[in-house]
């Protein structure tokens, strides 16, 4: 919620997603020059990302710096978008992890995920937290056969595990 606790404008928060999820779109088609640090123009300075491999990100720079590194080597990945819904300034995204391939029976490796964003006002985020199972894409990795275009970025071992909200 805003400071006055009183949500942001429905249609304001919903032109913010549509333009991120056409970003997305551009990520996913290879069609963005700077890839998933494009993103990091819909989060405040001071918004907090938590992602669950990497952990608790502060700050637009430390986000940019992330959304770089954390995707090198899976660029032949996709990410669509099943469904978004609004409620007051919170956003939630079901999306997929996509991994290259395809199993025996031809159905593509695919891992569930969410995305929950809090919209801070002026087109921004102030906080995103991702949810998956990584045993899931461990296993769809292992089964899948893929090996990365480059060498990736690994994630810490013992990342901050902290999911508050930055107004918390």
């Amino acid at each position: 919620m805003t400071s006055s606790s009183q949500p942001h404008p429905r249609d304001e928060i919903q032109a913010v997603v549509d333009r991120y999820h056409e970003l997305r779109r551009r990520i996913d088609d290879g069609l963005e020059p700077k890839g998933f640090g494009a993103l990091a123009d819909f989060y405040t300075d001071d918004a907090v990302y938590v992602d669950g491999a990497w952990g608790r990100i502060e700050g637009k720079k430390a986000i940019a710096h992330w959304l770089e590194h954390s995707m090198v080597g899976l660029g032949d990945w996709k990410f669509p978008v099943e469904f978004t819904a609004i409620e007051g300034d919170d956003v939630v995204v079901k999306w997929t992890q996509v991994i290259p391939g395809a199993r025996p029976d031809g159905t593509p490796f695919t891992q569930s995920a969410y995305s929950r964003l809090r919209y801070a006002g002026d087109g921004k985020f102030s906080y995103e937290e991702d949810t998956y199972n990584m045993v899931h894409v461990l296993e769809d990795l292992d089964a899948s056969g893929w090996v990365p275009r480059e060498p990736m970025n690994m994630p810490p071992q013992h990342p901050d595990r902290n999911w508050a909200l930055p107004d918390a």
